[in-house]
């Protein structure tokens, strides 16, 4: 976020639209095992950073001097994406393009269970995060 922060300009406003896991309750310190299990093994096949939460990202525009920060949580939005993604992969042509697009597609393919799978438990969400850079924010290297 910081580089976002950096390239807005004063008064800008920034959107993320982004996965997230969930918010940890206030007597959880992190994620279950299971859960970061789950999460692991959605980033090995698709080559993502470790996940954040809503909270966490709040906590960054708040840390970099953001203002105006809102969220919403649109995975009820988002949620019939991977069934539809998975049920246009096993149509004919859907394993056709599969095929031609080679192993690290075929992998990312049958990982997408997994995303259902997070969305279902409410481990995984689909958040957005709005917020605005101060008119007189001046950044610093380090943010």
């Amino acid at each position: 976020m910081g580089e976002l922060v950096r390239v807005v300009a004063p008064g800008g406003r920034i959107i993320v639209v982004t996965w997230c896991h969930r918010n940890l309750l206030p007597n959880e310190k992190s994620l279950t095992d299971s859960e970061q299990a789950l999460l692991k093994r959605i980033c090995d096949a698709y080559y993502l950073p470790a996940w954040c939460s809503t909270d966490d990202y709040v906590k960054i525009a708040k840390d970099l001097g953001l203002e105006d920060i809102q969220t919403a949580d649109w995975t009820e939005f988002i949620a019939p994406f991977w069934p539809a993604v998975i049920e246009s992969a096993i149509s004919v042509q859907g394993l056709v393009g599969l095929l031609r697009s080679g192993l690290k597609t075929i992998r990312g393919a049958l990982v997408m269970r997994l995303m259902v799978e997070g969305y279902k438990k409410g481990l995984i969400k689909f958040a957005l995060i709005t917020c605005r850079k101060p008119c007189s924010q001046v950044v610093s290297n380090g943010a």
